[in-house]
């Protein structure tokens, strides 16, 4: 006889799947509770800064390093190419002006000289050697004039007492227009020396005006080029500390190419080389403090160079009122750089927290001080003490700064 078996209501098959379908649900459960807020981490008081938000003087400042520089230097390049033939001074000297530093040769330099000098010479001589010749000429002219003036009275002498002896009847009319004749033509050679005498007086006069131009310029070509030469011996142009030379016996330097500098002993400034982001809010004016030794001072910016390099500029800044002594060029500052004035402002101090943040977030601590809940936050101006907050926070309230590198996406800090 066939017995009724009993169906089971809970089979292995069936446990399974409820299993599975818990699973899932409890792994959904576990996604939302973690994204919604509601995770937490346990954190050690010990091992984090808890900060006050407070109100106060705020200004915008940036800390960058500065380098203290003379406040006159001049730079030494080479006026003309040569070889370093000698050096007078080593690097550090102190000079006065005209005191000289090396000395350069260049043959074709020293050459392209003496051929000037030749040339000048032999336009003098030429010069002396027309002005001889022009003085002769018009010596002779001149003498060819005194004669023609000379039978010219003669002629007039003997034309006026022939007309009178003609008027007589005395002469013959041939012997009368032979001296009539003869009177005349006197007379115009007379005017004809006068006139090649005049005519070659201008005409010396402008040979001679000629060459003392080209004279005057050859000579003048040639006081140029013995400054060249003369510059082969490099001098100091002011009272200074000779620096940075580079020139060693033996090697060649190119025209133009930089040889040292003198750096002036009228006093100092600093030079500041801030990140290019912040070129459009840097200019004359703004000032800046640094401290050394015990003492803080003052310094105003005096010039902004606006080309960039790697990201940075330069600024020179100069001393306002007191000047540190036992300065020295090359020396490295920190200075603290105002892009502002003074205002009251929430702060909220810096921290380590900002890496992570950027500044959009931060966790603050309940009123009991047992736990920490991220608050949104708008951040504005900065200095290296602290941030302005625009919004998010306010005065009393207590906030993370530390790092938060091991928080990942936790909502709630446990603090203990």
């Amino acid at each position: 006889m066939d017995r009724a078996i009993p169906k089971k209501r809970w089979s292995t098959k069936r446990l399974l799947t409820i299993g599975g379908i818990l699973g899932i649900a409890l792994l959904i459960a576990a996604s939302i509770y973690y994204t919604s807020g509601g995770s937490k981490l346990d954190v050690n008081l010990d091992r984090i800064t808890v900060s006050d938000v407070t109100r106060g003087s705020f200004q915008e400042s940036i800390v960058v390093n500065g380098v203290v520089l003379p406040l006159t230097t001049i730079y030494l390049d080479a006026q003309e190419g040569g070889r370093v033939e000698e050096k007078y001074v080593e690097d550090g000297a102190m000079m006065k002006e005209g005191d000289p530093i090396i000395r350069l040769s260049n043959t074709e330099l020293e050459l392209q000289l003496i051929n000037q000098q030749t040339a000048v010479f032999n336009l003098l001589t030429q010069m002396e050697i027309a002005r001889n010749a022009a003085q002769q000429n018009m010596i002779t002219n001149q003498n060819a004039l005194a004669d023609a003036e000379n039978n010219l009275v003669e002629a007039t002498r003997v034309y006026n007492l022939d007309q009178h002896l003609y008027s007589e009847k005395a002469i013959g009319y041939q012997e009368y227009q032979s001296a009539k004749n003869l009177y005349e033509y006197q007379q115009h050679k007379k005017k004809l020396m006068e006139q090649v005498l005049a005519e070659d007086s201008l005409s010396q006069e402008q040979q001679l005006t000629q060459a003392k131009q080209s004279y005057q310029g050859s000579q003048k070509s040639l006081d140029l080029m013995r400054q060249e030469v003369g510059e082969l011996i490099v001098r100091a142009p002011a009272d200074g500390e000779l620096t940075s030379l580079d020139a060693e016996v033996g090697e060649n330097k190119n025209k133009g190419e930089r040889l040292g500098q003198i750096d002036m002993v009228n006093g100092f400034k600093v030079q500041v080389e801030p990140d290019e982001h912040y070129i459009d809010r840097i200019f004359d004016g703004l000032t800046g403090t640094f401290t050394f030794g015990d003492s803080t001072y003052n310094l105003k910016i005096k010039k902004v160079y606006t080309q960039v390099t790697d990201a940075r500029f330069k600024v020179d800044m100069a001393f306002v009122g007191k000047t540190p002594g036992g300065l020295r060029r090359g020396q490295t500052l920190q200075v603290l750089l105002a892009l502002s004035d003074p205002k009251q402002a929430i702060l909220l101090p810096r921290g380590g927290f900002f890496e992570q943040t950027g500044g959009n977030w931060i966790f603050k601590l309940s009123r009991d001080g047992k736990t920490a809940y991220r608050v949104n936050i708008q951040l504005g101006s900065m200095n290296p003490d602290y941030y302005e907050v625009l919004s998010g926070l306010n005065p009393g309230d207590k906030v993370i700064t530390s790092s938060y590198d091991t928080y990942g996406n936790v909502q709630t800090l446990v603090l203990k």
